[in-house]
């Protein structure tokens, strides 16, 4: 049920189906742990705001009147709300003129449950559901939670992700959410990748993240999302849940929050012995194996659930807190 090994059929297969890279690769650059630059954590606070009004009802997001987070980003146009908190978790769809992007965003959930949740022994995995992620190999699993979750909305958003690129002319789809939004956020890039045409760049930003899946997710997103970081924040605990022994690992991109104006950029690690080149394309797969040795970084500094610090995982993110309490 929990695969640990990246199956080199795997890879094999990921090469003939040649999913392509939505996307620059910025995080190409990152081989070792970078000091991020103040103009690089201030241009994260449009994306952390989206994450925060995700927590808010669809009733004042719909008109974007939702509060501090809409007023920090005052030329977005929603197109698109649901969820009700309990059965669905709060989304909201819309264009983001700024950035010629069309923008998801999910709700989080509330951190002491989902930390009871993710530290449960038993996890359940299961393969990404081949209507919504066409063309992926079986050795893929997830989170069962987040995929079953996931897929309560992933319809009706494409839909209107699809409308709003058609309507606008956006270039690119922006995926955020905080906490089990982030979950879903990560699921909806590679979503998104498989289900948008290729010229539709991919960004996704999310919060307090945990895993999502096994290390053949990992590697599959790491081969296909270029344009996404994780952000987490002190001794936030949730980022280092499911744990690495129950089979899942982390994709790549993460940004490690030290303290209020101090953050860095972790590498991720890549073990070059399971490098693979396909025949048939340009692509290069790489398995991200999530040892985090780096002493800034998450693995690091919060080694297990009894070092961390749950509060962190509610902010502040650069002075900006993400939850229900937050939507004001």
């Amino acid at each position: 049920m929990y695969p640990f090994p990246f199956p080199l059929a795997l890879l094999s297969a990921l090469g003939a189906a040649a999913i392509p890279t939505h996307g620059p690769v910025p995080r190409a650059q990152v081989s070792s742990v970078n000091t991020m630059t103040s103009a690089q954590l201030s241009a994260l606070a449009p994306y952390t705001e989206f994450a925060r009004a995700a927590y808010c009802p669809p009733s004042i997001v719909q008109g974007w009147t939702c509060g501090q987070a809409c007023q920090a980003v005052p030329d977005f146009q929603v197109s698109l709300t649901g969820g009700d908190g309990n059965a669905i978790q709060y989304y909201y769809v819309g264009y983001w003129p700024s950035s010629n992007s069309v923008v998801v965003a999910h709700q989080g959930t509330d951190p002491t449950q989902l930390l009871s949740d993710l530290t449960d022994v038993v996890i359940v995995m299961e393969n990404l559901d081949p209507t919504l992620f066409p063309g992926v190999d079986s050795s893929v699993q997830v989170h069962s939670g987040f995929a079953n979750e996931h897929a309560k909305t992933a319809p009706i958003v494409l839909n209107q992700v699809k409308s709003l690129i058609s309507q606008y002319g956006a270039t690119s789809v922006t995926l955020v959410g905080h906490s089990l939004g982030g979950a879903l956020a990560e699921l909806d890039c590679m979503f998104m990748a498989l289900n948008l045409p290729h010229n539709i760049t991919i960004k996704g930003v999310t919060y307090g993240t945990p895993r999502v899946g096994n290390p053949a997710w990992a590697a599959l997103f790491d081969a296909t999302i270029s344009d996404f970081q994780r952000i987490n924040n002190e001794k936030d605990v949730v980022p280092i849940v499911p744990g690495r022994f129950l089979g899942f690992s982390h994709v790549m991109g993460e940004v490690h929050i030290i303290q209020p104006n101090d953050a860095v950029e972790c590498p991720g690690r890549r073990n070059s012995s399971l490098v693979y080149p396909p025949q048939s394309s340009n692509t290069w797969i790489f398995l991200g194996d999530d040892d985090a040795t780096d002493a800034q970084c998450t693995i690091k500094t919060v080694p297990d659930i009894f070092g961390g610090d749950i509060l962190n995982h509610l902010g502040p993110y650069q002075g900006i807190y993400i939850g229900t309490v937050y939507c004001t």
